[in-house]
């Protein structure tokens, strides 16, 4: 990348950031009851949310938050888990993607929404510092909504992360720990 893509990344799309993933559900990948377990398809979801991530910064990238994520039917042992990702907005540094998740029966060649989610990951260079990430260019309707919707969400985000802060400032100076005297 040149000196003046780090300071003015070009603009992409979000058909190019699109990435896709398949996984096959294993025994060592469920519970007891032979259902994928959560956060083995969280796992699932990072992934294939990364690779858009890392399509559209073209830099190394890091999760920064699994904001949201909709755990709609169980999946099974030797069920084919497809997942599919894309940008939905870049920010300065970060930028989110959506990911959804489909399983395929492989006897009847059926296939029903299991999952979804957002994340957020953010451009770093070698040492860790934020990198400016291109523009996303969104043109279908859907990827206009998308894009509308993520400010939304970020927006929500950062409100509930100026609560949180807040909430940590007040109850700072109350956290006495007091010795229990039998």
């Amino acid at each position: 990348m040149s000196s003046a893509e780090s300071t003015n990344p070009v603009a992409r799309t979000v058909a190019s950031t699109q990435s896709e993933m398949t996984e096959i559900v294993m025994p060592n990948d469920t519970n007891t009851m032979g259902n994928l377990l959560g956060g083995r398809l969280m796992h699932f979801i990072d992934i294939t949310g990364a690779m858009a991530a890392y399509r559209h910064s073209r830099t190394n990238i890091v999760t920064a938050a699994m904001d949201h994520i909709d755990f709609i039917q169980p999946v099974h042992v030797g069920d084919l888990v497809i997942l599919k990702s894309s940008v939905n907005r870049a920010f300065n540094t970060s930028l989110e993607v959506g990911v959804k998740v489909w399983v395929e029966k492989p006897q009847s060649g059926t296939m029903r929404h299991v999952a979804s989610a957002y994340l957020v990951f953010v451009a770093i260079d070698k040492d860790g510092k934020r990198l400016k990430v291109p523009p996303l260019t969104p043109e279908t309707p859907d990827e206009i909504r998308r894009y509308a919707d993520a400010q939304l969400r970020r927006v929500h985000r950062e409100a509930e992360s100026a609560r949180r802060k807040q909430e940590q400032r007040a109850t700072a100076g109350t956290d006495k720990t007091t010795a229990v005297k039998p």
